[in-house]
């Protein structure tokens, strides 16, 4: 089995890379926006990372590549990136179907656009957790932004396909604000409104809202409820302009 360890970055603190610790010893980070949390998590733990898994390219998952390989040189995996992207060597280039293991594990590569058009998902079905990105949040998912709305909608149903206990590490503590939202447009929903109050709960006290589930995502996640490409649309808009 796989351990997973959240570790708050940037300074806001909103976004999420993680640790994998696998019982075979190997150790993988996850979207390092920000070398210098990870390296400390990293140094106190007397771990060096085997593998950086990337789930896309934007700055805020990426911008700490160039000091963790200073750092210590590894190869990096994941999503295709465009010309634009940081200029960081991939040892390897993942679409999905991928074969990929880590751990131990065979690991399911998971295509995902639509926040980006080059975003994947690392499924890891032994461990029974996904790594989510910014493709879904917890009661929310990924902007639109060089993607398109039926893209995303299709990986947010490909994701809320798997297994109910399923749990998902997204890349970012959008919580309350996505709760709010979701309360906004569903205010009769007594799952919506209970889990809303566990959010400003949670939030009051600084303790992190990540990792969700499949099953609880399903009940309260709003974007997962749209019934059409257009309908999701119609909520993604509004969303951003709440």
């Amino acid at each position: 089995m796989i351990t997973v360890t959240l570790i708050p970055i940037l300074p806001q603190n909103d976004n999420y890379a993680y640790l994998l610790e696998g019982d075979d010893g190997s150790v993988a980070v996850v979207d390092p926006g920000d070398a210098a949390p990870i390296i400390e998590v990293l140094e106190a733990k007397g771990l060096k990372p085997d593998v950086i898994l990337i789930t896309h390219h934007h700055w805020d998952h990426v911008d700490g590549l160039p000091d963790m390989m200073a750092w210590h040189d590894c190869p990096v995996v994941g999503a295709a990136h465009p010309k634009n992207a940081p200029k960081v060597a991939f040892a390897r280039e993942l679409r999905g179907g991928d074969d990929f293991k880590f751990g131990g594990e065979s690991v399911d590569i998971l295509d995902t656009p639509g926040h980006c058009r080059e975003h994947i998902c690392f499924y890891f079905a032994q461990s029974g957790f996904v790594l989510s990105g910014d493709a879904l949040f917890a009661m929310g998912c990924g902007r639109i932004l060089d993607g398109t709305p039926k893209e995303l909608y299709q990986s947010l149903k490909l994701l809320s396909a798997l297994p109910d206990d399923t749990r998902v590490y997204c890349g970012h503590e959008y919580t309350l604000s996505n709760a709010k939202f979701c309360a906004h447009i569903a205010p009769d929903n007594k799952d919506v409104l209970e889990r809303l109050n566990a959010v400003e709960t949670l939030r009051a006290a600084g303790t992190p809202t990540v990792p969700t589930s499949i099953a609880l995502e399903k009940k309260t996640n709003v974007f997962l409820h749209a019934k059409s490409a257009a309908e999701f649309a119609t909520l993604r808009q509004a969303k951003d302009q709440f």
